[in-house]
Order: C-alpha cells, then structure tokens, then sequence
C-alpha cells in the first residue's frame, strides 16, 4: 500500500469534477485500456454476454466482484485453492461448463479480459466521444485497482439482483439469513451456517434452497409459503411452455417427500423466537387479505436457523446511474426498459438479465447472448437481430416469470404483523415505530425523506435489504386489506430513489484526484 494510500484513503459515496491536474501527473484517461465491448457481472447473463461479444471477434473486458466467474446463481468452490466441484448444488451445471469454456477460450485468445474481485464505483458516458467510462476499484477492502480504470466503445449491464426481503419480528437474530445467503453459503463452501432450518416467504426459490440444506447434511423443519399456489391455475398454460420448470419441480417434490418436508401454504412467521441466537418462529396461515386466522397460530422450536426470502431485487445502482429509463415490474420491482436486442434508452448501453426483470437463470442466459452479440456489432459498426427462435424463446420464458410473480405475490397484511419495536434498518437499527412516526407526524411520504429523517438506508447495505420495505411503509402499503406494494406510481418514484443509492466504496482520494471531467 503506498504512503498516499495509508493516509488519505475515505469512503467515497459519489462522484465530482476531478481537482486541477498536478505538474507530472499522468491522467488516469491516457492510461486506461478502451474495449470494444465491457460487461459488468459474470454470472448467467454477464457470461452469455461475454461469451456471444468474444466469439465475434472484439476486444471484452468483463467486471466482477467474485474472484471466479459464475455469479450468486453458479457460485461454487474457490479454484484458486483447487476445491473439488461437481455441480452437485446446481441446476444448469452443464450450461455453466459450456458457457465457462467458451469464457476461458475468449481468455485464452486474449479476447476477453477478466477483471475479478473488482468493483465498478462509478460508470459514465464521455462525450463527445460517446464512449462509456468505468472506474474501478477492489471490491474487499481499501485501496486501488491496478488497473483503476477503462473505457468501452459498447457496454453491457449484467449485475444480477440479490434477495427482496420483508422484516419480521425478531429478524435481527444471529442465525437469520436471506435465503439466498443459506445457499450461496452452501454452494460457496459445501456445508451450512446451521442444522435445522426453517425457510419462509413466497416463490420456487424457497424449494432449492430446502433441497440445498438437505444436500449438504442438515434439515428442514419448514418451507412456509405464504401464497396459496391457486394463482398458477389460470396460468397453467405459462408454466406448460417451459417444460424444464415442471421436471425441476418435480424433483423438489421428490426430495420433500423423501425426507418429510413439511411444506405450508398460506404460512408466514409472525415472529423469530430467540434472545441472543435463534431458537425458533411463531407461525400463523393467513387469508387472502392479509388477515392471520384465529387458532391456526404454532410455534417450531429446536431451529438455528431461518431463511427469508420474497423475490428478488435486481441492482439498478449503475443503470440508473448512466440514466436508463426504468419501469415497475409486475412483482413491484424496478427494472430496466430494453428492446429486443436488450438496448437500453441510452445509446451503446445493453441490459441483461434480472435488471431487465427476474426470470431465472435460463432467460438470463438468453438475454446475455442477445445483448453480448448485438454490443459486439454494435461497436463494430452494425447491427444484430434476433432469431425467430430466440423470440419465442423470450416469449415463452418471460410469459413464466409473469405468472409466477402473479402466483406469489409480495403477501397483503405484512405490515401489520409488525410490532413498534421491530427493527426495519438492521444497519442503522431503526424500528417500525421510528418509521411510522415519521410518516405520520413529519411527513415521510417517501424513502428519501424516511432516510433524512431516521437514518433509515444510511448504513453499509446502503437501503439493499431494508430498501424495498421502506419505499413500501412510506408510501402508506402492506396493511391488511390493502396493497402490499405501494401504487406504481408511488413506487416508481420511491425505489427510483433507492436505486439512486450510492455505490459505497473505500477508495483512496486519488481516485477522486485522477478523475478527468
């Protein structure tokens, strides 16, 4: 680490105008590399992305903060320490190792540069040049990339989502993890953060995660669901048009039979039972409308650990950043507008994946061939379009996701369930009480001002996990009865704002210093 580093390094949560040029100081633009092409993340779409820019020939720097190529989806062993993987964890394994060939073949020819354990603080668009650039940084920890920044004549967004998640009383207990995370956990480092689980919330995503646990030698007390599955029958025809889904379902169902899973419809936890750890959760079934149903109440003990899970988030932080036109999904998301080829409304600039609205690994992979060969022409100087294939491919793919964010909607009546002392922040600590007084006494009608106020999405997630609740809260939604998510109108404009976070990065103040106008 240089002295300059050691003294002048500070968190930095925006962007500047770069401080006058010192005599002999080399511009950090003159030593950036250009590509044709630059993806940033590497799982299913970032992969397929970079993989269909390659095998057409052009220059691809591809960005990620894990150190080897995969993302949340195909996360799996460290090769650097030659752990062993089979896949035995995955869905899609097969489809990951083709993908991963054709990466490191694009590596291998010198096509593709792999920017790992890197992070992108700050992307922009240079004009006249018309060229994107992105300043990178190490994504653990201080300091400055050796490379600290590029440039891309075309670039694709890949950056994936992370768990949506509702607060629950008791929530804040060590042993309490998004679903997502038991898995990633699992997959990461073949055991668990626990041994008897309970996993809650709504959508398919809670069937693998019970099956994962299983895998790796632990158990699962629970799955609770809190939709009543009614919701796929006048979509059956959706679910029919990717036959893969049923076989991968079927399987789960296997699993749960063989090993006495209970699994629960129309269940949520009404609280997490524990003082220092989790020992436990209080659950109810609930009617449509939110309402919990009298006597139906019962508590699981003997748990260590409870894995939640509503959907998922995608990140928007960079698209929005670079002003991309966005939209509110049916599952309340926000997501990026695309067309066909996945271009965005700012020219050169292609999404794929979850920010474009979650669908699963396989639509991810489709949609990052798409945008990775329509980015490679687009550099070059021409165009790409779709197949007639690959457009009823979308279509039936994107058909499913609908139906199933309409089959397991984010459930009525969650905020009611909520007690005034039940943590929403668990970075800032900033209880349902807090967040209510706000609303009701000062105004906060929106999670900008709820964050002004209470600190709420101040902490290091920066509002990732507790984001979505509190658009929800101050938009006056969730109640019994009422909507869960807020109107889209409210909605768009208060997760515009938590998607307008800034990207949280210790950097040194050089990096600000080098920064060209």
């Amino acid at each position: 680490m240089s002295e300059e580093t050691q003294h002048t390094e500070a968190p930095v949560v925006g962007g500047g105008a770069a401080p006058t040029e010192r005599a002999g100081h080399v511009r950090r633009a003159e030593r950036a590399p250009h590509f044709d092409v630059a993806v940033v993340g590497a799982g299913p779409a970032g992969l397929a992305a970079a993989a269909a820019a390659s095998d057409r020939g052009v220059r691809v720097a591809v960005i990620d903060a894990a150190e080897q190529p995969g993302g949340q989806y195909w996360r799996h062993r460290s090769e650097a320490f030659g752990a062993p993987e089979g896949g035995e964890f995955h869905h899609g394994w097969k489809q990951y190792l083709g993908l991963r060939g054709r990466f490191d073949a694009g590596v291998a020819a010198g096509r593709i540069t792999f920017f790992s354990a890197t992070s992108v603080w700050m992307a922009r668009t240079l004009t006249p040049a018309g060229v994107f650039a992105l300043e990178l940084a190490p994504s653990h920890g201080g300091g400055q990339s050796a490379v600290p920044s590029i440039r891309a004549t075309s670039l694709v967004l890949a950056t994936g989502g992370y768990d949506r998640q509702l607060p629950v009383p008791g929530w804040q207990l060590p042993g309490v993890m998004a679903a997502g995370g038991i898995q990633a956990f699992v997959k990461q480092n073949g055991m668990l953060p626990g041994s008897r689980f309970v996993i809650a919330g709504t959508g398919p995503f809670l069937l693998p995660v019970a099956a994962n646990i299983i895998q790796a030698g632990g158990s699962v007390a629970a799955v609770l669901e809190s939709a009543s599955l009614m919701g796929w029958l006048p979509r059956a025809h959706r679910a029919a048009g990717v036959p893969a889904k049923g076989v991968e379902g079927a399987g789960y169902v296997a699993t749960f039979l063989r090993h006495r899973i209970p699994y629960r419809i129309r269940t949520v936890i009404t609280e997490i039972l524990g003082t220092d750890r989790v020992t436990g959760v209080r659950t109810a079934r609930v009617r449509a409308t939110g309402e919990t149903i009298a006597g139906s109440e019962r508590e699981i003990t003997g748990v260590d650990g409870v894995g939640l899970g509503w959907g998922f988030t995608p990140q928007l932080e960079l698209p929005v950043q670079l002003g991309v036109s966005t939209r509110v999904d049916v599952d309340g998301s926000l997501v990026g507008i695309v067309d066909e080829n996945g271009l965005s409304s700012v020219a050169g600039l292609y999404l794929a994946g979850e920010i474009t609205g979650v669908g699963g690994a396989p639509l991810s992979v489709l949609e990052g061939e798409i945008a990775g060969r329509s980015a490679a022409a687009s550099a070059l100087g021409g165009q790409s379009s779709i197949t007639g294939a690959e457009r009823r491919a979308l279509a039936r793919n994107r058909g499913f996701a609908e139906a199933m964010h309409l089959a397991h909607p984010v459930p009525a009546g969650w905020a009611d369930r909520l007690t005034p002392e039940t943590t929403v922040c668990r970075c800032e600590e900033v209880s349902y009480g807090e967040l209510g007084q706000a609303h009701d006494e000062l105004a906060a009608d929106d999670l900008r001002t709820e964050k002004g106020l209470t600190r709420a999405g101040m902490g290091w997630c920066q509002g990732r996990v507790c984001g979505f609740a509190v658009s929800c809260l101050s938009a006056g939604a969730g109640g019994v009865g009422g909507e869960a998510i807020p109107a889209v109108e409210a909605a768009a404009q208060s997760l515009g704002q938590s998607a307008k976070r800034p990207v949280a990065q210790p950097l040194p103040l050089s990096a600000l210093r080098d920064l060209q106008d």
